[in-house]
């Protein structure tokens, strides 16, 4: 069963018409993206959209093979006009199954919001699944069947593909790619970057994709390191990365700071951003999970972990130190970094990259900027992926 994609982008089409903003002016040649349909064995065509028969012409397709058109979700502005010899578009109720005289079998998929989503299987039993703009699936039941190729609203709705992985609906060789797409993101390199850490892609207007191949689905990386200064966006980056996938636990190493009202605040926003289905877990002995099998770990952060380490050894003493403080403190380090070297969970991990400021007025403040220094260096070298945010804008150091 092949796929050919008349159009990636989100309803309005990307740049968006009259649209100011970077990301709009920044989509033009193969960033440029027509609304999403999809054109399959050329048979089945879901979704109808302005210049379907054009966009098929310039993949070298034709429209007249086309028995069923289905559309998956409410269209905004005035009725796209039907072109000669389509038959007239229709949707299929939820759960209902439609059987097409070419071999072809389509479910209709319940969805959290307005809209139809539609599994389709091949005659040569190859298994799609395509989710409409801003929805996800709803009712999902483990375990199931993975599908071979999943299309949907990976940036606006990532819980949707974290849905489809927790019941087993969408597996390691699942071809995830992102369609749908709108100026949320700035196209090209960061576009793929973001959908590489989800496990997804995109492409182009007019690609064709075998249902079944998965040889361009991207690796995920088993360990990355997020720096970041103050505010700069790096616990934003970390959550963003495991957002599409179920039962995160997240690892809080700051503790609670009973009476510190600002600190209760600070919780409370990185609390509210996570996915309700993220565990949490406040503590800083972080080498038993990471000797444990599991779910992804997100540690925030790895500056407070030190901390903590610091104040366990004596670190601010400087006799303390001297007498062994800093030869326990290497060691509590090297146990850490050996465990994230041998783990076999997926690992995103936040610190704060202090060195590059004003140099720390007292003894004890350079120590720490010295030790996070030396921290952030022999955790990177076990982690695939190496990123530093900067004013919000990620900038890749390492995979």
């Amino acid at each position: 069963m092949d796929v050919t994609l008349l159009g990636t982008g989100a309803p309005a089409g990307l740049p968006r018409p009259d649209c100011p903003c970077a990301a709009c002016a920044a989509a033009q040649g193969e960033d440029a993206r027509a609304a999403t349909a999809l054109l399959v064995d050329g048979a089945l065509l879901l979704d109808l959209t302005p210049g379907a028969a054009f966009a098929a012409a310039r993949a070298g397709h034709s429209l007249a093979g086309v028995r069923q058109v289905l559309l998956s979700h409410p269209h905004d502005g005035p009725a796209v006009e039907v072109p000669a010899g389509l038959p007239q578009p229709g949707r299929v109720p939820d759960g209902r199954e439609l059987a097409l005289l070419t071999g072809h079998r389509v479910r209709a998929v319940a969805l959290d919001a307005p809209g139809t989503g539609y599994a389709v299987t091949g005659p040569d039993g190859g298994r799609l699944l395509y989710v409409p703009p801003g929805g996800a699936p709803a009712g999902l039941e483990a375990p199931a069947e993975p599908y071979d190729l999943v299309l949907a609203d990976v940036v606006g709705r990532p819980d949707a593909l974290a849905r489809l992985r927790a019941v087993g609906a969408a597996g390691p060789t699942t071809d995830v790619v992102a369609v749908h797409l709108d100026h949320d993101v700035p196209p090209g390199r960061e576009l793929a970057r973001r959908l590489a850490a989800a496990g997804a892609r995109a492409v182009p207007d007019g690609t064709t994709l075998a249902v079944g191949s998965y040889e361009d689905v991207p690796d995920v990386p088993r360990r990355t390191l997020v720096l970041g200064g103050a505010r700069s966006g790096k616990s934003v980056e970390a959550e963003r990365r495991l957002e599409s996938f179920p039962d995160v636990l997240y690892v809080a190493t700051g503790g609670t700071r009973a009476g510190d009202t600002e600190w209760a605040a600070r919780v409370g926003a990185h609390r509210e951003r996570r996915p309700v289905s993220w565990q949490t877990a406040e503590t800083c002995d972080l080498v038993p999970l990471l000797k444990d099998e599991g779910p992804p770990l997100l540690v925030d952060c790895l500056s407070l972990w030190l901390t903590d380490a610091m104040d366990a050894v004596g670190a601010w003493d400087d006799a303390e130190w001297a007498d062994g403080g800093e030869r326990a403190l290497r060691d509590r380090v090297r146990e850490l970094t050996e465990a994230v070297r041998t783990t076999r969970r997926t690992l995103v991990a936040v610190s704060n990259e202090v060195g590059s400021g004003i140099v720390p007025a007292t003894a004890s403040g350079r120590r720490y900027r010295d030790e996070l220094g030396r921290l952030n260096a022999a955790f990177a070298a076990e982690c695939e992926q190496v990123l530093l945010v900067v004013a919000g804008q990620t900038l890749v150091l390492r995979g």
